[in-house]
């Protein structure tokens, strides 16, 4: 095979992006990485233009037979992105142990490695949301997930990795090709389909006294900028290090729910539900990238706001598929 590119989670949310937006630039010798499955995350295939596509329990041993040849990037977009998963053994081994291994092999053999990191790395968000390096060990991940990932930016640090490769640590990320994520969908998603089947959204009611019901806050990038922002890192191999991937301005649960209603027409119509007790004590109430050592690095694209993203992806997507 004539692979450039090999995006690992190629059928996911991201991933998908990813493989559309290289589309864009006349790319299709793209090596597609995932796991399908009986869900319906193949439907993200369709439309899209690539060399060939590897279930990720035969690519590994596929990359002492050359597939790393001539490659340029790979974008390591694959994981369980489940913040709920229980199943720690699996965690770790695929989202630390199998992404340890495949910087490896592209260090090994000299190719661009960029991967996705997460936000949930940061913990509560009381010791801030700084991607300094010098900072990564005071860091306390909330669930198991975010563990996972946070494992994987400490090996990069503690090995040297993180002067040769980029990892993103995503935040809020909502847009189209998430459908197949389940529980897991942006807030976006899941309103839309509330406002559809009830007419109301439920949000959950603040647990803490200096947070009202629905001003929870978090940093929602919509995908097509997680998207720029990878794609760049990957054309860039003299950038390396962590980055936060975000707008860099926080927004409440409201605002963003808002949102969706006016896409839609409609005033908005929210209930309040308590916070389930599996999520007490590991829930995020203020998410906020520090935007300052990728603006320094030289990424200088303005990132939309939620007004501008949800309108796009709820009527030109959402609303035209239904």
């Amino acid at each position: 095979m004539n692979i450039k590119y090999i995006v690992t989670g190629g059928a996911g949310f991201i991933g998908s992006n990813i493989v559309r937006a290289l589309n864009a630039r006349g790319e299709t010798d793209i090596l597609v990485v995932d796991h399908l499955g009986l869900g319906e995350k193949w439907k993200n295939l369709v439309g899209l233009r690539f060399e060939d596509y590897i279930d990720k329990s035969d690519f590994l041993p596929l990359i002492e037979k050359g597939i790393l040849k001539n490659v340029a990037v790979v974008y390591h977009l694959g994981a369980c992105s489940a913040t709920t998963e229980k199943d720690a053994g699996y965690l770790v081994e695929n989202n630390y142990r199998f992404s340890r291994h495949l910087c490896e092999a592209c260090l090994r053999h000299g190719v661009r490695f960029v991967y996705a990191s997460s936000a949930a790395t940061y913990g509560n968000g009381e010791l801030g949301y700084s991607d300094l390096d010098a900072d990564l060990l005071q860091y306390r991940p909330l669930n198991m997930y975010g563990l996972s990932k946070h494992m994987m930016d400490l090996w990069a640090l503690k090995h040297g990795h993180l002067d040769r490769v980029a990892g993103i640590k995503y935040f809020n990320v909502y847009g189209p090709g998430e459908a197949h994520k389940a529980d897991m969908r942006s807030v976006v998603h899941k309103s839309y389909c509330q406002i559809v089947e009830s007419g109301s959204v439920k949000l959950f009611k603040s647990c803490r006294p200096e947070y009202k019901d629905g001003e929870q806050v978090r940093d929602f990038v919509y995908v097509f900028d997680a998207v720029d922002q990878t794609l760049w890192l990957g054309d860039h191999p003299e950038v390396s290090g962590l980055f936060n991937c975000g707008t860099g301005t926080p927004r409440t649960w409201l605002d963003l729910v808002s949102s969706v209603f006016r896409a839609m027409g409609l005033e908005p119509n929210i209930d309040f539900v308590d916070l389930p007790n599996h999520l007490k004590g590991k829930y995020q109430y203020h998410t906020q990238a520090d935007l300052s050592k990728l603006r320094s690095a030289g990424y200088d694209k303005p990132y939309k706001s939620i007004e501008y993203g949800v309108h796009d992806y709820v009527k030109n997507y959402l609303m035209r598929d239904s």
